[in-house]
């Protein structure tokens, strides 16, 4: 073992061979931008388990004293040299003890990675009791909580209880205590102490949170723009379905909250809550609070004269001043362009570690936003019609309308090929006006298209027919991946079916034209079928849908096979007939020949015959 920086403590339960650097939470521009809001200038600040290097390295940066909490060595050291600064605990939760309360307690990767595997897992709340303590009056406790019933859990195919990593020693979705919505977490929050100030729900997955929703946000009919680019990433994980149109649905139906991945709540200790002056541990393993009142020696300088304003003004749902900064105006036309078309391409967003540092000096402290989504390495602020380009942009309102190839799929189901016609015909016409984005990255409001994201440039201008057609052929690809019924005859393969739709759109392309748009979408590099935009392989549902429709062809090839049978055994049987009469035929020939008079007629006839060639030389 390695000699430890003089800023590591040691306070019992740490995991001298264990690192969890690899297995944390990837949070980036959502969470950061979050945290960098939270943080109080001048406060204490805790951050409790594994946290990227970034995340550590902004808060380290924006506040005066900062305390970090792993219960792996190799982490611990590591940290230690990377900031003097930070006063690092190695250990489990529990037995940090002889510690003032924090102002800001950060806990982004939950609690499950807070305990030692040398111990047995002690219950969530018990946990959260002990988090709780270290937070002091008016300070505040950011907490991630894995949602056991979220979206991802519904594409993963491996079961949850093992998911099969080093770090899983004990079974997960056993805890009774562990909170089962988000009212069960504003319960037990309740009960440690603490008011929810603000509940987020994050997406796409548990592992990388790309984007946050408010309790309040979700509440109104958020558009599929916005919508849409929260999927579950694929990797290596085993998927049941296709995340994109779970995620699509869980949101139309008003489940985004209930089936988010993964819960980011933001909970404030009153300033008139009793607050422990030390934690200590009794003989039992709980948390025993030795409490003191706000205004005590206790309290630091930042608390005890200048309250959180969010906190004494917004009240437990976050609501106020928020609310008014962030309205959007009314009478807001739909925008032509996506809002995110504004991020890093356009604008030339700095890298990772620049726009950290950029987004501290600009953007306002301690007002918690309606929404956060990242978008390549642009972070935007979001509401229920309009997104803002954080630091500094304008709000642009979000597109309103339908997924054009779910329409498009919808019309299909129905064999209704007068609207999959007039469709493509504006679609067409959009394409012709310069318009280029495949049918799953577009929206339709029944008046124009508007895309999703922005779809990168080709190498070289391609013509409109091309465009048409890499976009239908995209869809045919997908449609037909996904076993979607559509009208036209099932042996169609993509290419066919892609030149068909071009007719439909009123554009005539040929074999030409198609293999262009092939190679227009291989050098744009765009995933294509549902199996590759979850992942590498195909689902188990695309695997169904695959096996579904071969046993339809299957069965239409055994019912042609078995029709060509019977034929054939019908013409057999017609040849055995016809072999049987000529046999008959023969028989009875042999039987007239040996008769007397045809031995007779055929002696009488030589002469006739000898008398005929006797005259045909003579006539020569």
């Amino acid at each position: 073992m390695t000699e430890a920086p003089g800023n590591v403590r040691l306070i019992g339960g740490e995991m001298l061979l264990w690192s969890d650097a690899d297995a944390a939470t990837d949070w980036r521009g959502a969470g950061l931008e979050l945290v960098r809001r939270l943080v109080p200038p001048g406060g204490r600040v805790l951050v409790a388990g594994p946290h990227p290097r970034g995340l550590i390295g902004a808060v380290s940066g924006a506040a005066s004293s900062v305390a970090v909490l792993v219960r792996s060595y190799p982490d611990a050291c590591a940290l230690g040299e990377r900031h003097p600064a930070l006063d690092v605990h190695c250990g489990r939760l529990r037995a940090l003890t002889g510690v003032e309360p924090y102002d800001l307690v950060l806990a982004l990767d939950g609690l499950e990675r807070t305990h030692s595997a040398e111990e047995q897992a002690p219950p969530w709340r018990a946990s959260l009791q002990a988090l709780a303590a270290l937070v002091a009056p008016g300070g505040r406790l950011v907490l991630a909580v894995p949602n056991d019933l979220g979206v991802d859990r519904f594409v993963d195919a491996r079961p949850p209880d093992r998911e099969g990593a080093d770090g899983h020693w004990e079974p997960h979705g056993f805890d009774p205590s562990h909170p089962g919505g988000p009212e069960a977490l504003d319960a037990a929050l309740e009960a440690a102490g603490l008011v929810a100030e603000r509940c987020y729900a994050a997406y796409p997955s548990r592992r990388a949170p790309r984007a946050l929703f408010g309790r309040e946000l979700l509440r109104e009919d958020l558009p599929e723009a916005l919508t849409v680019p929260l999927t579950a990433p694929g990797g290596d994980t085993m998927l049941v379905a296709d995340p994109l149109r779970l995620t699509r649905l869980a949101f139309r139906h008003g489940l985004g909250e209930h089936l988010a991945p993964l819960w980011l709540t933001v909970a404030t200790r009153p300033l008139s809550a009793a607050v422990p002056d030390a934690v200590t541990t009794d003989h039992a393993g709980e948390p025993d609070l030795t409490t003191h009142h706000a205004g005590e020696p206790g309290l630091t300088a930042h608390h005890a004269g200048e309250p959180h304003a969010v906190a004494a003004e917004e009240g437990p749902d976050g609501a106020g001043a928020e609310e008014s900064a962030h309205e959007p105006g009314a009478g807001v036309a739909a925008a032509e362009e996506w809002p995110y078309e504004a991020a890093a391409e356009a604008e030339g967003a700095p890298s990772q570690d620049a726009g950290e540092a950029a987004v501290v000096d600009r953007a306002p402290r301690d007002l918690l936003p309606q929404g956060l989504v990242e978008v390549g390495r642009a972070v935007h602020e979001v509401t229920a019609t309009s997104t803002r380009r954080l630091p500094g942009g304008t709000e642009r309102p979000i597109p309103r309308g339908r997924i054009v190839e779910e329409v498009l799929v919808e019309a299909c189901a129905r064999e209704d090929v007068r609207a999959v016609r007039d469709l493509l015909a504006a679609l067409a016409a959009w394409v012709a006006d310069g318009g280029d984005a495949p049918a799953d990255n577009l929206v339709w409001d029944g008046e124009r298209f508007t895309a999703i994201t922005p779809v990168p440039a080709p190498g070289s201008p391609a013509p409109a027919p091309v465009v048409l057609c890499r976009i239908l052929w995209r869809f045919a690809v997908r449609l037909l991946a996904a076993g979607h019924h559509h009208p036209w005859p099932w042996p169609l393969d993509a290419g066919q079916l892609a030149l068909t739709l071009c007719g439909m759109a009123g554009q005539t392309c040929d074999q030409d034209d198609l293999d262009r748009a092939r190679k227009l979408e291989a050098e744009l590099g765009q995933p294509v079928g549902p199996a590759e935009l979850a992942g590498a392989a195909p689902t188990y549902r695309d695997l169904l849908s695959a096996r579904d429709r071969v046993t339809e062809q299957l069965t239409a090839a055994l019912a042609r096979i078995a029709r060509l049978e019977t034929k054939l055994s019908f013409r057999e049987r017609e040849l055995v007939r016809t072999r049987a009469k000529l046999r008959r035929s023969q028989r009875k020939a042999t039987a007239l020949r040996r008769t007397l008079g045809y031995r007779l007629s055929r002696r009488l006839s030589r002469p006739r015959r000898a008398a005929r060639k006797v005259l045909r030389l003579l006539a020569r």
